[in-house]
């Protein structure tokens, strides 16, 4: 299986522009289409503002996002080839039986293209709105068993769980989908979650991190059963011809600001806690919307350039496609490449996409 990419979906107004950008990514050679769920943003409100980008004149706040599967629908309307795929949701604010119907729903409208990313929920910043964030991983293990269980059987199941139990409960969608059943794949990093995609997941997508950690996270998953796991990954990317400039846009507050939600063990590896104190897991911890701006910008210049090197895709394209290729000998299959060079200049937004292309032009079809 060779090296794919996948391309980030349209999840911000207008909403028209979800099928343009659909139908671009699709005849560039994109692999996937991705989406993710959210209900608040990566970045703090307080430094979305037209001093650290011109977006903010566009876009009044960066939590504006439309609904993950709807935008799904709108891509899948606007293709005919491109996998669509969410990456990722959680069962916690979506009941699990609602993620099954919603689904099957999407592979009927993307003729069995759809694809269920899914994970434990600890970067969905769902504490704000009221939202049990409780035993994510447990949840997210029974979740899996009942979205199976709901795709498999068309007549009425029970279930008893934990945190769920069904009494004659039926989806008689997936016996009418008259084609392969979605794909689910986890964005799993800890050992449980990593046993649990080895033993029932069919793929697996991490946020990017270095290839010798990819390799020994994906052993482990090797190890539990999962051989036949499709290797991932999501990686926020910077991209620019010239490295003095890549080095720049690097260093912009919005782009170092996406590490702030990396877990505390990516700035223990160089000897630092994590920007936002001693103790934070960043993912479970990380809710933007109460950071004031002295607070971001003060944890923002704490966040090292190792970091942003490890976790985010930043280079000029041949750098980019290098260290693709590391991680591909690692055993990565799909990188889904998320753009945010423009955050740093707005200017970018179309030669950044466009040297995505064109790297995508260089792998084999």
């Amino acid at each position: 299986m060779s090296l794919t990419i996948g391309l980030p979906g349209q999840i911000v107004p207008p909403w028209e522009s979800i099928a343009r950008n659909a139908t671009r990514n699709e005849a560039s050679g994109a692999g996937g289409i991705w989406f993710p769920d959210h209900l608040m943003g990566f970045w703090p409100q307080v430094l979305w503002t037209p001093e650290f980008t011109p977006l903010a004149r566009i876009q009044p706040n960066p939590h504006a996002h439309f609904d993950a599967f709807l935008a799904m629908a709108a891509a899948a309307a606007a293709t005919t080839r491109v996998k669509i795929g969410c990456a990722v949701t959680q069962p916690l604010s979506r009941h699990p039986a609602h993620l099954a119907q919603t689904f099957l729903t999407l592979s009927h409208a993307s003729q069995g293209r759809a694809i269920l990313g899914l994970g434990a929920g600890e970067g969905e910043n769902l504490e704000p709105y009221g939202m049990p964030t409780d035993r994510p991983a447990a949840k997210l293990a029974e979740a899996l068993e009942i979205i199976r269980l709901l795709w498999q059987h068309d007549e009425p199941v029970n279930f008893d769980g934990q945190f769920w139990q069904l009494r004659d409960a039926v989806l008689g969608l997936g016996a009418a989908a008259n084609q392969p059943l979605p794909p689910i794949w986890l964005a799993a990093l800890g050992p449980r979650l990593l046993r649990l995609a080895g033993q029932r997941a069919d793929g697996w997508i991490p946020l990017k991190m270095p290839a010798s950690d990819y390799a020994a996270r994906l052993a482990l998953i090797r190890q539990a059963g999962g051989d036949r796991v499709v290797p991932a990954t999501w990686a926020f990317t910077v991209i620019h011809e010239d490295a003095a400039r890549v080095d720049e846009l690097a260093d912009h507050p919005l782009i170092k600001a996406v590490c702030l939600m990396f877990a505390a063990e990516s700035f223990q590896r160089y000897g630092r806690d994590h920007p936002l104190g001693p103790g934070r897991d960043g993912f479970q911890d990380y809710i933007p919307s109460r950071l004031g701006r002295d607070q971001a910008l003060a944890a923002i210049a704490r966040v090292p350039p190792e970091v942003v090197r490890d976790h985010l895709l930043v280079g000029t394209p041949e750098h980019i496609l290098a260290e693709l290729r590391s991680l591909e000998q690692a055993g990565l299959r799909h990188a889904v490449l998320w753009n945010i060079t423009f955050l740093a200049d707005v200017a970018l937004a179309g030669p950044s996409f466009r040297l995505l292309e064109e790297l995508i032009a260089l792998l084999p079809s």
